[in-house]
């Protein structure tokens, strides 16, 4: 009798740290830095993101640092190609989510951030930590890792959705 709770013991024991190191290797981050230089400015750019996340869709936090607080950057899971600022990650899952519906993007401006859904202001040396909803297959049938390459980004926000400059890329995976 001893042995079999012993057994039952140690079988939960190895459970419940495979179960530890699963959870904590899925919820590993990854990070992502760009030097820029922008009117003079050299500004050091850092994304973090999870290196993973559910095929079906989950929230993640997404941090950064550095950021120019004068440029106004959306944070969504994106398509890219190239390398971070090539060319414009597009499109995004969620699109432009005025409404604040999906949680799919984040807008972080100094003007306008906090007075719209999803949208906040930068925080001291151009930081920001936000919360997006992600998921494999984007609003166009496209899935990340299959058809498209997909990553975490910033990229300049509506008033200069042409300037490359804060493109930074987290790739990110589905399981």
């Amino acid at each position: 009798m001893r042995s079999m709770t012993a057994t039952r013991a140690a079988l939960t024991v190895v459970a419940a740290s495979a179960l530890t190191l699963g959870l904590a290797t899925s919820a590993s981050a990854a990070t992502s830095t760009r030097t820029v230089t922008d009117g003079g400015t050299t500004y050091n750019l850092s994304l973090t993101a999870p290196a993973t996340a559910a095929t079906a869709g989950q929230v993640i936090s997404v941090s950064g640092t550095g950021y120019n607080p004068s440029q106004g950057i959306y944070v969504s899971l994106c398509v890219v190609d190239g390398a971070q600022g090539a060319n414009k990650p597009t499109p995004c899952l969620g699109g432009a989510d005025q409404s604040g519906s999906t949680g799919a993007s984040h807008w972080v401006n100094n003007t306008f951030g906090g007075t719209f859904a999803n949208s906040s202001k930068f925080g001291s040396g151009g930081s920001f930590s936000v919360q997006i909803f992600v998921k494999a297959t984007l609003d166009d049938g496209s899935v990340c890792g299959q058809d498209v390459e997909c990553a975490v980004v910033t990229r300049a926000d509506h008033f200069d959705s042409n300037d490359r400059k804060y493109d930074v890329h987290v790739p990110i995976t589905f399981q």
